[in-house]
């Protein structure tokens, strides 16, 4: 294996602070089924279909297969999805006596169709007079509505899902370190505030704490490591969302939409890294302390992390979310993961 700075130029990780895919010269593919699914069914799921005739409501995702990935080739997003669905739908004409049922098959939504072009096929468990007239309006109008949907769908998984796969060049991060919070803060219309607790007692109350471990090796340098959790555009690369960070002592970080959120203690670049840390589900004030020991060795990054003072009751879910949304999702995101043992 070759050692830091060795090898072709343009897979010399440390000159980029992303560590991947120099000049996005390489393919890179991003696994979208998971999120495709829960998008696919945040959008359908109870969607209610009605006018002055007519209320139906998709009741079920009863069906959703396929898959769906993102590519990033030269710096070009190609994006392929292909996606066999069923929906369960019940409604009832104003003023009629029976409520009927059916599905909605969707059996070609894939990027190789318009969105005009996506059979949305209605049938009816029970026929009559009414359910039929139901099955009509929802041919019709409920087609309309069930496609717009899916463009929304569309547009999540190129804009949304997608964020972060085109990442900045070293002089374009370094250019924007200054200005970080500047140009990101209007996007937060949420304050942070920080009331430090030194003690496992808030407002009162008694809270009972433990402290959590974890030794995780990253297929990258120290640097690499120290900029995809002080880098505001890397740290919006693996959370997938907006992020403010403002890398220095007394700055604040503000993750997942304000679920994550707290305080840099102390920065010492590309070796330790030491946070105020929160989750907005633990009780209002407290604050869990958080040590990164960042130690780089011959072909690989040792990162040793120390939380102390997590609720006992948050313990397992913190843990978990950890391995989730940080290690996994940042090994993910800058294939620092890949190891030859």
């Amino acid at each position: 294996m070759a050692k830091w700075g060795e090898g072709d130029p343009r897979w010399i990780v440390e000159e980029r602070p992303d560590a991947t895919n120099v000049n996005n010269w390489h393919w890179t593919e991003k696994n979208a089924c998971g999120w495709s699914m829960e998008k696919l069914k945040d959008l359908l799921n109870n969607l209610r279909i009605e006018n002055d005739i007519a209320k139906c409501r998709i009741t079920e995702v009863q069906k959703c297969e396929g898959e769906a990935v993102a590519n990033n080739r030269k710096g070009k997003l190609i994006f392929f999805y292909e996606w066999d669905i069923v929906l369960k739908w019940t409604g009832k004409l104003r003023g009629g006596e029976q409520e009927a049922e059916g599905t909605v098959n969707i059996p070609n939504l894939s990027e190789e169709n318009d969105i005009s072009e996506v059979d949305v096929v209605v049938t009816v468990n029970n026929s009559n007079p009414e359910a039929d007239k139901l099955k009509e309006f929802l041919a019709k109008d409920g087609k309309k509505v069930i496609r717009e949907q899916l463009k929304k769908y569309i547009v999540a998984l190129k804009e949304e899902f997608s964020k972060g796969m085109i990442l900045p060049k070293k002089d374009e991060v370094n250019a924007s370190k200054g200005d970080t919070v500047a140009s990101l803060s209007a996007g937060f219309n949420k304050q942070v505030h920080m009331n430090y607790t030194e003690n496992s007692e808030v407002r009162g109350c008694k809270i009972n704490t433990t402290n959590l471990e974890f030794s995780e090796k990253f297929k990258c340098t120290g640097e690499e490591f120290y900029n995809a959790m002080t880098v505001t555009e890397m740290v919006q690369a693996f959370t997938h969302g907006p992020a403010k960070v403002e890398a220095q002592k007394d700055g604040k970080f503000e993750l997942f939409g304000g679920n994550i959120c707290g305080v840099f203690v102390e920065l010492v670049p590309n070796k330790k890294i030491v946070q105020r840390w929160r989750s907005e589900r633990w009780p209002p004030e407290h604050y869990s302390n958080v040590t990164f020991n960042i130690h780089q060795k011959e072909d690989h990054t040792e990162v040793n992390v120390v939380q102390t003072g997590v609720p006992q009751s948050e313990a397992d879910s913190t843990k978990e979310n950890w391995n989730r949304y940080y290690w996994e999702a940042i090994k993910r995101t800058f294939s620092f993961g890949s190891f030859f043992v």
